[in-house]
């Protein structure tokens, strides 16, 4: 399997529900590092998995919708627990909306897998990977 990497950030505020999550109940900011991998079984036409930099701008564009921004308030979040693994998830669905609307041209729609890794700090992250 092929793979390239495109890396972001994102900065967002939040509060999770749920005794396990202690302090970050309350309303708190959170920075971390976005890191997209696409996946293929064989290289496109091109001898690439996808362009780089359409990749690197459909994250940044996926990324700019949610950063600086209080994601408590977000109608399309309301009564989403907006843990690092679902916001992992969400932005890997949002960068498949992307490529099946064919916003990282024609030779992703061979791509397998998108996977999203949000890192929290240096020693602690998660992923999410989907099909496309």
């Amino acid at each position: 399997m092929f793979s390239i990497t495109v890396r972001d950030h994102i900065m967002i505020a939040h509060s999770l529900r749920g005794e396990v999550f202690g302090p970050a109940q309350r309303l708190h900011g959170a920075t971390f590092l976005v890191d997209a991998t696409f996946r293929r079984p064989e290289l496109d036409a091109d001898s690439i998995v996808v362009d780089i930099g359409l990749a690197t701008r459909e994250l940044g564009g996926v990324v700019g919708e949610l950063t600086y921004r209080n994601l408590d308030e977000e109608p399309d979040l309301a009564g989403i627990n907006t843990s690092t693994e679902v916001l992992a998830k969400i932005i890997a669905d949002r960068l498949a909306d992307r490529v099946h609307a064919g916003a990282l041209g024609e030779g992703a729609r061979g791509l397998a897998t998108v996977q999203v890794t949000l890192h929290e700090s240096h020693v602690a992250w998660a992923s999410y990977e989907r099909a496309l």
